[in-house]
């Protein structure tokens, strides 16, 4: 398990540093594209490619897949927890929201056992506990008050969590382009339906960013379903605090950004997480070799 491991994390690592490049992209595209139309730009781009790149046989496979329940309930909890959570931001400051939001890999942890049936060790309840404690001094999340806004980031953390269990549980029997085919039809189908009121035609360079932001979506998608397939939920939980860490990278290569001491402090207790992780991983699997 010990190489297996070590893939599954890099992939892990390289999907949510994907995904920041992606959410760049969309706050860039925000500005003058209607959110609805982004989600169906961004999901038509990603089954166009994966229906190139599974052809006929992902068609039928899809059609024959005896868990065609599962996968569009947990299309349905993405699409859910991604409103519940741009619901929240437009009132919430940016700390708390992503300090609430990270509660999710604490969830996924605790689900990973009780669903999955997965051992979770100490060093993995470790290591997911000094990424929260690292992403509580980067966000510095004072003045948490409940609210519905609150309850809103809660609910699409916890639906998050179980999305990640769900896609943990479909890996075992179908592969990731299995499940980007479902997930992005379930998008484009909603999302299509929610632009037509509001409807942007792209000018500029609008066109090439929203082609970006499908691409960069896409592989971002795929990398983290075949995370998925190779590392437990629990470690993967782990992994997400990276998202923290490519944002910080990503705001300073491209605003100059300069984080302070708390963020800082933050990114550390984060990476040293991620690295108690590999370790204690790989000090197992030789264990068992």
């Amino acid at each position: 398990m010990g190489r297996t491991s070590t893939l599954g994390i890099a992939l892990g690592l390289l999907s949510y540093g994907l995904f920041c490049v992606h959410d760049a992209g969309v706050k860039w595209l925000v500005v003058t594209t209607p959110v609805w139309q982004i989600m169906f730009f961004r999901s038509l781009t990603v089954l166009a490619g994966t229906i190139v790149i599974g052809g006929r046989p992902l068609l039928l496979r899809a059609v024959a897949t005896p868990l065609k329940w599962p996968l569009a309930l947990r299309a349905l909890l993405m699409m859910t927890a991604w409103l519940c959570f741009y619901s929240a931001s437009r009132t919430l400051p940016l700390a708390q929201l992503t300090t609430l939001y990270f509660v999710a890999p604490l969830v996924i942890t605790l689900l990973a056992a009780r669903l999955l049936g997965e051992h979770v060790s100490r060093a993995r309840w470790t290591a997911v506990s000094i990424g929260f404690l690292g992403v509580m001094f980067a966000s510095d999340p004072f003045g948490v008050t409940a609210s519905l806004p609150t309850l809103l980031v809660m609910a699409a953390a916890v639906m998050w969590a179980y999305g990640i269990i769900l896609m943990r549980r479909i890996a075992r029997q179908e592969t990731s382009l299995l499940q980007m085919l479902f997930s992005n039809t379930v998008f484009l189908v909603i999302s299509g339906v929610a632009s037509i009121a509001a409807w942007h035609p792209p000018v500029g360079i609008e066109l090439p960013l929203l082609l970006a932001v499908g691409v960069f979506g896409g592989l971002a998608q795929f990398s983290v379903f075949e995370a998925a397939r190779s590392v437990p939920a629990s470690v993967l939980a782990t992994v997400e605090y990276s998202a923290l860490l490519w944002a910080f990278l990503l705001g300073f290569a491209v605003w100059g950004d300069i984080p302070d001491l708390s963020v800082s402090i933050g990114a550390a207790l984060i990476a040293g997480a991620g690295v108690l992780l590999v370790v204690t991983e790989r000090q197992t699997a030789r264990a068992r070799g």
